[in-house]
């Protein structure tokens, strides 16, 4: 990945938290936080990977996100001084999910 990119994805990743926390309105005890930010190399595309907790709230936060697509992408690309400006798609980072997944099986096999 280039260094260019990599800042990029730093910058989204900045932006997009802000955005989230400052402008989104969720249920009380919902939070949704950036995970990973991945842009395609012709900066045309942003994958945004978000954690949601508690995981039984992922349906409820995942509509809302899509939902607010265009306001959040609006209010992105305010903040991007850059062209073209990539278009932003959410998706669900189940990393922490699984890694408690894994560990009770770990558990389980070792008792």
């Amino acid at each position: 990945m280039s260094d260019r990119i990599t800042k990029i994805n730093s910058l989204v990743q900045k932006h997009i938290g802000e955005i989230l926390t400052r402008d989104i309105s969720l249920k009380p005890g919902v939070f949704v936080t950036v995970a990973k930010v991945d842009t395609t190399p012709d900066l045309r595309y942003t994958r945004i990977f978000v954690s949601i907790f508690p995981e039984k709230e992922i349906d409820y936060a995942a509509k809302t996100l899509e939902k607010e697509l265009y306001q959040i992408q609006g209010a992105l690309n305010k903040k991007l001084v850059m062209k073209p400006l990539p278009k932003i798609e959410f998706k669900i980072d189940m990393t922490e999910s699984k890694a408690d997944e894994i560990e009770k099986l770990l558990k389980e096999i070792n008792n």
